[in-house]
């Protein structure tokens, strides 16, 4: 039978484990204290600035929030309702893709916005009164790299407003709660940010050993119980609780038919990344903390970016009973580490002379935020960690251009030209690492083959040759290059104090 959590110190079985030591402090980047690191200049005072005149006092209002949440971390916020203004859910609406696909009841952003003060004064009254209902989410499915189809929740423009200012008033909370190798859909953070933490750890720590966990189906798998329990730590205002019940409880629509939703978050809901991250802070943050202070034996770093664990470790013996301790842990919360995805590989700037001292070739290598990481060597023969794109991702991006140039073939060539350097900027200004040049211009070639297909495709007489190829291409094709520095620069600049961070 499981247990109800508790937050009054740490239990002896496997209930919810609460660190002896606290590794945040809100004077502090939350990822300089949890990691023993100093402070970052100009990283103590970052408060939400006011937007518009009629915002002068609401940051203010929450940051009091978020002050007596660092001053107090069992402190229940029974009162927060009030924090939901006209004003929040109006920089909520303004904050939301205007383009992006409307929800079961088909109401558009431009839509809503011809009516907006009217719409939006019904919506804060009916939350306020308590007579709020929350419409399904309409299910859509978009292909993976693997082939696969990943369902989205598309919520109503209604619910997506007032998600968002709920979120922006629980982050005041949450941000001081959630541990520093945590990088998910949190403000200021970003998915470089969390591979900069693992590299750095790589290059630069003891690390001997790499866990690449996979939750199944995380998303899909959240318990509700489980969830507002955690939820109900923090958050003592009923209201609060039953607007995320009421969202957790909307069930999706699929064609015409409507189901209920018993378990997990739709993926595509704008409440779904901060839940995720609360539950995981319970399940695993709280817990991971603790057993690599009290029961590791060597350094243990771990980064998380939502569902996405790596974890390095010093020692064999840590990384072996860690992988055991962790699932049984996940089990009871209702999750489960994916059996063929979850690997435990040597792998570090000993790893390549360790194997081949046993016989057994080349480190193996594992996918981390769309890179897989490489055991290499410079070119003086220093140990180097390479990231490369990982090649599903790749391949799937190209095919997604081809079809897209196909459809736009009989487009102007300029205007064909415009649209793809956005895309080849966009894609770039992800991928372009260093060590990954080469796939990068891997990426330009094929990009290039793609665009002198589709405009040979005009015409049965088509004239298009590589070498006119060659000059549209130098014309409009942005040149890889390196647009992001190494990790270890970047991270040290963001925690030692030698940038801001924004």
């Amino acid at each position: 039978m499981s247990r109800k959590p508790t937050m009054n110190g740490p239990e002896k079985s496997d209930g919810l484990v609460v660190p002896t030591k606290s590794p945040n402090d809100a004077r502090l980047l939350v990822e300089e204290a949890a990691e023993g690191r100093s402070s970052a200049k100009g990283n103590t005072g970052r408060q939400n600035a006011p937007r518009t005149q009629s915002r002068v006092g609401a940051p203010s209002a929450l940051d009091r929030v978020r002050e007596a949440a660092r001053k107090d971390r069992k402190k229940k916020f029974t009162a927060l309702l009030h924090h939901v203004t006209i004003d929040r859910l109006r920089d909520a609406y303004l904050a939301l893709k205007p383009r992006a696909a409307a929800g079961v009841d088909g109401v558009t952003w431009d839509a809503y916005g011809q009516d907006l003060e009217a719409r939006l004064a019904d919506l804060h009254a009916r939350v306020h009164r308590g007579t709020y209902r929350a419409k399904p989410s309409r299910r859509v499915y978009i292909p993976k790299p693997d082939g696969r189809q990943r369902p989205l929740g598309i919520a109503a423009l209604e619910d997506k407003i007032l998600q968002r200012a709920v979120v922006e008033v629980l982050n005041a909370i949450y941000e001081v709660d959630f541990l520093g190798f945590s990088y998910g859909f949190r403000p200021g953070r970003s998915q470089h940010h969390a591979l900069d933490a693992i590299g750095t750890a790589i290059t630069c720590k003891k690390v001997n050993w790499v866990l690449d966990a996979d939750i199944r189906g995380f998303f899909d798998t959240i318990d509700h119980g489980w969830l507002v329990k955690f939820v109900a730590h923090r958050i003592g205002d009923k209201r609060i609780l039953r607007l995320i019940q009421k969202w957790l409880a909307a069930g999706v629509l699929e064609d015409g038919k409507w189901s209920s939703t018993e378990e997990g978050t739709p993926q595509g809901a704008t409440i779904s990344p901060l839940l995720a991250n609360v539950y995981l802070h319970y399940v695993f943050d709280l817990w991971v903390q603790q057993w690599r202070t009290r029961s590791a034996r060597g350094a243990v770093y771990v980064v998380r970016y939502a569902d996405d664990i790596v974890l390095g470790f010093q020692r064999e013996d840590d990384a072996v009973r860690f992988q055991a301790e962790q699932r049984r842990r996940l089990e009871h919360f209702g999750l489960e580490l994916h059996p063929d995805k979850t690997r435990l590989l040597r792998f570090g700037r000993f790893a390549e002379s360790s194997r081949r001292e046993r016989g057994q070739g080349r480190p193996e290598t594992f996918n981390f935020l769309g890179f897989t990481h490489i055991c290499g060597r410079s070119r003086s023969g220093q140990f180097l960690l390479l990231r490369i794109t990982v090649k599903d991702r790749m391949r799937a991006k190209l095919k997604e251009i081809r079809a897209d140039l196909l459809r736009r073939r009989h487009l102007p060539v300029p205007v064909q030209g415009e649209w793809l350097a956005a895309v080849v900027r966009g894609y770039f200004a992800y991928h372009a690492v260093p060590t990954n040049m080469q796939r990068m211009k891997s990426f330009c070639f094929e990009v290039t083959s793609s665009w002198l297909h589709a405009l040979r495709r005009r015409s049965q007489r088509s004239r298009m040759t590589w070498e006119r190829m060659h000059r549209l291409a130098e014309r409009w094709i942005p040149a890889p290059r390196v647009l992001h520095p190494y990790p270890s620069d970047r991270f040290y600049d963001r925690t030692r104090g030698r940038s801001r961070v924004r």
